[in-house]
């Protein structure tokens, strides 16, 4: 098992790819914490890994809240006595306007899609430097890749993201810190579906016709699945991506080819 005796965090980890990351690394052998803002998901999540042999916990909490963005670390390791991974997969779709955009969606949109992010990676720094090293990930996206026009806020957090990605990935890698991050293109989650029936959009579309559409558009023509994210993620927090820090792989159907 390819994270046997490894233990760490997910945030965001009690739906969509998250949660697929959560049973699969579990799965793989890995110890996990589960965060979550939705208590009830993200125990149901912990019970799910735990029927099936794993070890996990949940936290839940508001990651716009720096102490407990910061505090996830201290808790897992209080809990596992370790910290081998963290992935940072917590995401915001933002709204789709800027002319009329209201300045608290716009911090909201960058508090969660890059400081809580940030605030749990600085806390992280420090036991995985004592341990000798360990692995972050980052959720970015294609939209961090390639500007979206229907969703400028987003694209600049998650350009933000992948910015921030790689200076620490430059700047921990002779201390063993390896950092990545994937950029999904669209995957059959309920984030999808938020992006796409954004109110500020005016579109009139049934949303599973506006999703099914959204994937057509993918050289694959289809959206991605949550576990085809979190094989990805595994991938790269796992041993055998040891020599690749610094590397934003898009999993996108070939949409950003």
């Amino acid at each position: 098992m390819r994270l046997q005796g490894k233990a760490g965090l997910i945030t965001a980890a009690a739906s969509g790819m998250g949660l697929a990351g959560a049973l699969r690394f579990a799965e793989e052998g890995a110890s996990v914490a589960v965060v979550d803002r939705d208590h009830g998901a993200a125990e149901a999540a912990v019970e799910q890994i735990r029927a099936r042999g794993g070890k996990a916990f949940a936290l839940s909490g508001d990651l716009r809240d720096d102490g407990f963005a910061r505090g996830i670390v201290e808790e897992t390791l209080k809990s596992f006595g370790r910290l081998d991974f963290v992935w940072n997969h917590v995401g915001h779709p933002a709204s789709a306007q800027v002319e009329d955009e209201d300045m608290e969606n716009f911090a909201l949109a960058l508090d969660i899609n890059l400081r809580s992010v940030f605030n749990t990676t600085a806390a992280t720094i420090r036991p995985m430097r004592e341990a000798g090293g360990g692995s972050i990930l980052f959720t970015s996206s294609t939209s961090g890749l390639v500007a979206s026009a229907n969703s400028p806020i987003y694209t600049a957090a998650k350009f933000g993201v992948l910015g921030l990605m790689r200076g620490l990935a430059r700047r921990f890698a002779k201390e063993g810190i390896r950092c990545n991050a994937v950029c999904p293109g669209p995957v059959d989650t309920p984030m999808l579906r938020s992006f796409v029936a954004r109110p500020d959009q005016n579109l009139a579309n049934d949303v599973e016709d506006l999703v099914a559409k959204r994937g057509a558009l993918t050289p694959m023509g289809r959206n991605g699945k949550p576990h085809e994210i979190a094989n990805a993620a595994l991938f790269l927090i796992s041993d055998e991506a040891s020599f690749i820090t610094g590397v934003a792989l898009p999993v996108d159907g070939g949409s950003t080819a």
